[in-house]
């Protein structure tokens, strides 16, 4: 044939051509995309279509991994060795164990009780989350035979102890500082202190000796002491992959040991941990009770926390810890009382931090964390109803199935600027809550549904001198009445589902 053909054929051959490269194409698109399809499936990797979501997205769609049974229950109490007695030591925490019997919790969270480093040390006592010997426990607490037998006094009284466990830095006169590499270092190979906080030094989770060693710790404390769990300090500053791989190690030795994320973070509550900080909740109640926010934002935030985190999350209450100032400070003693009264009824796990069920106001944080400031214990003398409030309100919950796993839903007011309601619901009961976050009276109504006869509500007795609502009060909701910063809480009882 000549080279020299009629365009006409030209034209037919470059075309054939061309739909010969588009036919190969897209046979090798398809090679490609089986291939990585295959490639997915056997690695339990996303698929393309998958890859496209929003990761938050992903996040917020899975499921919770399961956490302890006994957590339904759950009241968490947490302790600072150093400030919770005069004595500042084990023996100090475990005189008043009866005492925290009685009010009602059930869950002791202790704060680190490891040494605490001196190089470049905060205060005069120094940070207790600047460990130097994971290993140790501080002299001025006692001995490892009196943490043993503090662990088996709350044992005995029906209690879980959780410690304070410290994944992300050392001090820096750490007996660690003899494998520098652990550490994380600047471009100059200079040991770095992380997120600011110039009395401790970072540890490098890149490497896997120092992987190692942190599992090997933990698993150290939970079978030498049989714990029920730890709470873990800046738990998201850590690769949550660590979380995740260490999970399976504590639970294959306890099944039902409890690992709590300090931190607000969707990721660390998909396979990591059982439990992690209601910051966010924390910060509304700040932005209500100390800016006058209208209380609706606590609707709106719990919304906001349920798109966000993996199916079946859960959250610790908190409206005071030893990171705040206290909360008889923040919001006075009436507005720290209606900060908790939803702490205990708001869906998720109330705390307390060791004080506030006497009216303490003895500052928390730091410069107080730093030092031995004492919890002042003799706050009770003057705020008389305060423990009797605590103690009716750990009882209600106690005994409640709506408060402790209810659903919840809220209910319109006449004065949703500054009243929160609504209801927390079983098959057998029914509990409606009204809390004023304001310092304004309110005399108004709230929407409860006519199925519920209102002559079928009965008022919880809180004993609060505080609440000038008496407990005997003639109920006549939906007509409702709550002074300043006041609480009321109804419950109905259905005897056909018992």
């Amino acid at each position: 044939m000549s080279r020299f053909q009629p365009l006409s054929i030209r034209l037919r051959t470059v075309t054939g051509r061309a739909e010969q490269i588009r036919s190969v194409s897209t046979t090798l698109r398809a090679l490609c995309l089986a291939a990585l399809l295959l490639s997915a499936l056997s690695a339990g990797r996303a698929t393309p279509a998958q890859a496209q979501d929003d990761p938050s997205e992903v996040i917020a769609k899975a499921e919770a991994p399961s956490s302890p049974a006994w957590l339904d229950d759950a009241v968490i109490y947490e302790i600072f060795t150093r400030s919770f007695s005069p004595e500042g030591n084990f023996h100090g925490i475990t005189a008043r164990l009866d005492a925290l019997q009685k009010l009602g919790v059930n869950v002791l969270w202790i704060m680190p009780v490891s040494p605490t480093g001196t190089d470049r040390r905060l205060g005069r006592l120094g940070s207790p989350y600047s460990l130097r010997d994971y290993y140790a426990i501080d002299p001025a607490y006692g001995t490892k035979a009196d943490f043993t037998a503090l662990i088996e006094a709350a044992h005995q009284r029906h209690m879980r102890v959780v410690l304070d466990m410290v994944a992300d830095h050392t001090s820096w006169d750490s007996v660690m500082m003899k494998h520098p590499e652990f550490y994380q270092h600047d471009k100059s190979g200079k040991i770095i202190s992380p997120h600011g906080w110039n009395d401790v030094a970072g540890l490098d989770y890149a490497n896997p000796a120092l992987r190692q060693y942190m599992n090997d710790m933990f698993v150290y404390w939970l079978q030498t002491f049989h714990l029920d769990g730890f709470r873990c300090d800046a738990a998201s500053f850590v690769p949550t992959d660590f979380w995740e791989q260490l999970r399976p190690k504590l639970k294959g030795i306890r099944p039902d040991v409890l690992l709590l994320a300090e931190a607000s973070k969707p990721e660390l509550m998909r396979s990591a941990f059982d439990l992690d900080y209601g910051w966010p909740l924390l910060a509304t109640l700040n932005r209500v009770i100390e800016q006058g926010q209208p209380a609706t934002s606590i609707q709106e935030d719990i919304a906001e926390q349920v798109k966000k985190f993996p199916v079946g999350t859960r959250h610790m209450l908190v409206s005071d810890d030893h990171d705040e100032r206290r909360a008889t400070v923040r919001y006075g003693i009436h507005g720290a009382l209606a900060a908790s009264a939803l702490v205990f009824t708001l869906p998720g796990v109330p705390m307390l931090y060791s004080g506030m069920e006497v009216g303490d106001a003895t500052e928390s944080g730091g410069p107080e964390l730093f030092d031995k400031v004492d919890v002042d214990w003799s706050a009770a003398a003057e705020f008389r109803n305060v423990p009797r409030f605590y103690q009716a309100l750990l009882a209600l919950r106690a005994s409640s199935p709506a408060l402790r796993q209810g659903s919840l839903t809220w209910l319109h007011n006449s004065d949703e600027q500054h009243v929160v309601t609504f209801l927390r619901s079983t098959a057998g009961e029914t509990v409606l809550v009204a809390v004023n976050l304001s310092n304004t009276p309110f005399r108004g109504s709230v929407e409860v549904n006519s199925e519920t006869g209102a002559a079928t509500w009965q008022q919880v007795p809180l004993d609060q001198s505080l609440d000038k609502n008496k407990p005997n009060e003639v109920n006549a909701l939906p007509a409702l009445s709550l002074d300043a910063f006041n609480v009321r809480i109804f419950r109905h009882l259905d005897p056909s589902a018992r």
